[in-house]
């Protein structure tokens, strides 16, 4: 029997376009959008967590030392310079004395000029005392009139009052060139403790106001790390807890240190909690001041518990929590987590069980209702 032409061209097509449908089937289900999902599984493990928290400083010293005039004057010289280490009482520069050498000797002779005026005073005072004991021992024997007597005694109380007058006048030129002795020397600036001159602000020949500051040094030995925490994560930071220093000027293994004090006064712009950490043992070389610190510190471990990696947690809704791998398929599990590490491992209180499977990694986004092909890795996808 003969097909007509027309159905032998519909047998000719169906038998073509049949295989492209199973084709575009299977391609559908295998790497289509009806494909199942790729994803990596682990297996929930209970281990003992150790957690710490990770936050930004800077380095700063504890001690920094603002060094200038007390009045204000003309810098006459400075004998040190930036990155120069300094001792206790060394003399760092000075300011123009102007007159002031001129005033001291001034003063220096009015004080011998008061000594000679006290010597004087003082002579005249012991003749008036003998003149005045020995008409005294002539009235007695009435060789003196009392009115001669008393002149004597009068004599001696106005000698007495002069004596003093030049004893006070003394007194007051010794105070004034000591004081103008002191205003010279604090002319000096100097070193209050040893350190590193770190600020050189004013150079000489120019005017310094009183208070301003031309030099500033740090002790080496107060260095520390002025540490930024987010509130959120901060729970747990205390005094004394050790912590490891990341410096971008030294490189390789962490420098070990311990928090000194958590500040009682947050940031509440940044929403930050303060710190400052000290180092076990200082650096070599110092690190420079202001430089960025990664730092970490350590908390006390926890009980075991069950732990997953922090990408394994989702939200499915307002629920938090993981997709369970089965037999039945993929179940979301809510759960309440503790603690987190510095690797991503993340405490669960409640909701999972060691041994658990559970999916770390999807390709898509995971509904109840979704297929899965479970991989050893995901392979990201060539540009």
């Amino acid at each position: 029997m003969t097909f007509p032409t027309l159905q032998r061209r519909t047998v000719a097509l169906a038998a073509l376009l049949l295989p492209l449908a199973g084709l575009l089937g299977y391609v559908a289900l295998r790497s289509g959008p009806l494909a199942p999902v790729a994803v990596t599984e682990a297996e929930v493990r209970s281990q003992v967590l150790r957690p710490a928290l990770f936050g930004i400083g800077t380095v700063e010293a504890r001690q920094t030392y603002r060094i200038g005039p007390t009045a204000a004057g003309r810098l006459q010289h400075l004998a040190v310079d930036v990155g120069d280490a300094v001792r206790a009482g060394q003399t760092l520069g000075a300011m123009d004395p102007v007159d002031l050498d001129e005033r001291i000797r001034a003063q220096e002779a009015a004080y011998k000029r008061a000594e000679a005026a006290v010597r004087e005073a003082s002579a005249r005072q012991a003749f008036a005392a003998a003149q005045a004991q020995r008409y005294a021992q002539l009235e007695v024997a009435r060789s003196t009139s009392e009115e001669t007597v008393q002149l004597k005694r009068q004599e001696l109380a106005v000698a007495d009052a002069a004596l003093a007058a030049a004893r006070e006048e003394a007194a007051r030129v010794q105070a004034d060139t000591a004081a103008l002795r002191s205003q010279r020397s604090h002319l000096r600036l100097l070193a209050p403790a040893d350190g590193v001159v770190t600020v050189r602000d004013a150079e000489p020949g120019s005017t310094v106001l009183a208070g301003q500051a031309v030099l500033e040094v740090v002790a080496p030995h107060s260095l520390w790390v002025h540490l930024r925490i987010d509130q959120a994560s901060a729970a747990g930071l205390v005094a004394g807890l050790p912590a490891q220093v990341h410096l971008r000027s030294h490189p390789g293994a962490p420098l070990p240190g311990r928090v000194l004090r958590v500040e009682p006064k947050a940031d509440a712009v940044t929403e930050e909690t303060l710190a400052k950490v000290v180092f076990t043992q200082l650096p070599t070389p110092l690190p420079p001041l202001g430089e960025l610190a990664e730092v970490s510190v350590d908390l006390p471990a926890l009980p075991a518990t069950p732990v997953v990696p922090n990408a394994a947690l989702q939200r499915l809704g307002a629920l938090r929590g993981v997709w369970r791998h089965g037999p039945g398929g993929l179940h979301f599990t809510p759960v309440t987590t503790g603690r987190a590490d510095l690797e991503g491992n993340v405490q669960i209180l409640q909701g999972l069980e060691a041994g658990d499977r559970i999916i770390v990694y999807s390709e898509k986004a995971l509904t109840p209702r979704t297929r899965v092909r479970v991989e050893s890795q995901l392979v990201k996808a060539q540009p």
